[in-house]
């Protein structure tokens, strides 16, 4: 999951562009008899991750001769856009799309179940997290498979705290409460020249606000929306006093505008995911620790899923992209790519072995957090990673808590602005007749 802030383009003009190549191939007839050419649109993420895709693209057209498949790079600022405003019969064979999307897109008719496309063993070794991420709820179909997930903590320079007299986490069971974390910004603060000991990555924008920031939410033991319903539950007094208190600590907080605040030690700890790791532990070596975000009553919590592949219902040659995704998901794949990202394996068996995240790993706590996901279930002190909310209102969903969340930052009345944006939810479920969940 890239998070980063990037200047958004024209979706319409990359829309027309990609549709004129899909229906020049033919791919729109959606018979399902197709010539053996499978088009796969993907986001342009950072280069590592453009590289080993590429190279399964390459691999799996040399690895068999019935098929032969294309990538087509769409910029990732443009990336959803131009997937929602394309029809289904003007999709690629195989698409990509970005996790919590994933309703929205089923809503709309542009993903197959892939439970009778891909083999039984790509589902069964799908991680526990990636089948809750990509579980539609209506019909529990799963719509998706992913090479890697996503998760959050906190990254920090121990020999920061430990100047601070800070004593800090060794694992989930010991993360910080509320108490303890704000006691340790105070202490940093008292060792800080301008008291700005923490970076949230003030300066992302695109999803970061909600993945970022929904776990507050969540360690209170609340899920946002509950039957179709957030007020209630978006604007309850746990998740208000939370977003409250999380709001007190921006004087603690690194604006961060250079994206460098951890990386030149301007300050002690940094919130954020896993993509940071890469550059953090090149900066900091062994200084380098990883610990829970902290706990708001019903334990830490994180968020999960990220990018995943289906299959258009319209494609012509459905065996082909099914095919294509098995490929995509074998250990040879996944390991390439989560070695470029350094993302959670979302396949068990590339989990197991993983230098990063398995039991020894210094990303060990990430891979705890995804094994424990809460799924469906309201989150609890006997789960961790959240997906985020499996619904076709998710978009709306997204845009309220961010604005709600970073206006009570700024300064605003969180219960006020909660019961706004809770409002504006509720009303887009009834707008939209529940769309069609109970």
């Amino acid at each position: 999951m890239n998070n980063r802030r990037t200047p958004i383009g024209i979706a319409l003009a990359a829309a027309l562009a990609l549709t004129a190549c899909s229906n020049d191939d033919g791919a729109s007839s959606g018979d399902g008899e197709g010539g053996g050419e499978i088009t796969i649109w993907a986001h342009q993420g950072q280069e590592s991750e453009v590289d080993a895709l590429q190279s399964a693209v390459d691999g799996f057209n040399s690895s068999q001769e019935e098929y032969t498949a294309t990538l087509q790079l769409v910029p990732e600022a443009d990336y959803t856009s131009t997937v929602t405003t394309t029809s289904a019969d003007s999709l690629p064979d195989v698409l990509e799309y970005d996790g919590p999307m994933m309703a929205s897109l089923v809503y709309a008719g542009k993903l197959a179940p892939v439970g009778d496309l891909v083999a039984a063993e790509t589902l069964e070794n799908q991680t526990d997290s990636a089948l809750a991420q990509n579980t539609y709820p209506v019909d529990d179909e799963v719509y998706g498979v992913s090479q890697f997930d996503a998760s959050l903590g906190i990254y920090a320079s121990a020999s920061k705290l430990e100047a601070a007299g800070v004593d800090y986490p060794q694992d989930l069971q010991d993360a910080w409460t509320v108490e303890e974390f704000e006691a340790a910004l105070e202490a940093l603060a008292a060792q800080d020249e301008d008291g700005q000991v923490l970076d949230i990555k003030e300066n992302y924008g695109a999803e970061w606000p909600t993945y970022g920031f929904l776990p507050v939410a969540w360690s209170t033991g609340k899920n946002i929306v509950e039957d179709n319903a957030a007020d209630g539950n978006l604007n309850s007094p746990e998740v208000v006093a939370a977003v409250e208190r999380f709001a007190g600590w921006r004087e603690y907080i690194d604006p961060n505008t250079d994206d460098a605040a951890f990386l030149d030690g301007r300050v002690a700890m940094s919130w954020v995911g896993h993509w940071m790791y890469n550059p953090y532990a090149e900066a900091l070596g062994e200084d380098l620790v990883v610990l829970p975000l902290p706990d708001f009553g019903a334990g830490p919590k994180s968020g999960q899923g990220s990018w995943a592949w289906a299959v258009n219902p319209e494609s012509d040659d459905a065996e082909g992209a099914a095919a294509f995704l098995d490929f995509l998901t074998t250990d040879e794949q996944v390991a390439a790519m989560t070695e470029a990202n350094a993302a959670p394996p979302a396949t068990t068996t590339v989990l197991e072995s993983s230098e990063l995240y398995g039991a020894d790993g210094p990303l060990a706590i990430f891979a705890e957090s995804l094994q424990a996901t809460c799924g469906d279930a309201v989150p609890s002190p006997d789960c961790v990673a959240v997906p985020r909310p499996i619904t076709p209102a998710y978009p709306v969903i997204s845009q309220q808590f961010s604005e709600a969340f970073f206006g009570a930052y700024e300064g605003g009345d969180a219960q006020e602005l909660l019961d706004t944006a809770a409002r504006a939810i509720d009303l887009d479920f009834q707008d939209n007749d529940g769309y069609g969940l109970s």
